[in-house]
């Protein structure tokens, strides 16, 4: 019997400049600061945070994602 472990694929798929902020986890985005490593944004995009994102507008996907886990915390659908 054999046993496989799956890593998840964490190659960047937003690459070169970036054109929007995406949200993630704030622990993830300070760990990936620290070590450069790729984190995933609540969209789904795989990157790398190494620009201010106070510089671009942000993603429509990650952003209507957060509403919706907001709006799961508050009870109101």
């Amino acid at each position: 019997m054999s046993s496989t472990d799956l890593a998840p694929d964490l190659t960047p798929t937003d690459i070169g400049e970036p054109h929007v902020a995406h949200i993630a986890p704030a622990a993830d985005v300070n760990r990936a600061y620290v070590t450069g490593e790729a984190i995933t944004a609540l969209c789904g995009m795989v990157f790398v945070p190494t620009r201010d994102p106070e510089r671009y507008p942000v993603c429509d996907a990650c952003k209507a994602v957060l509403d919706q886990i907001r709006s799961g915390r508050t009870g109101s659908n």
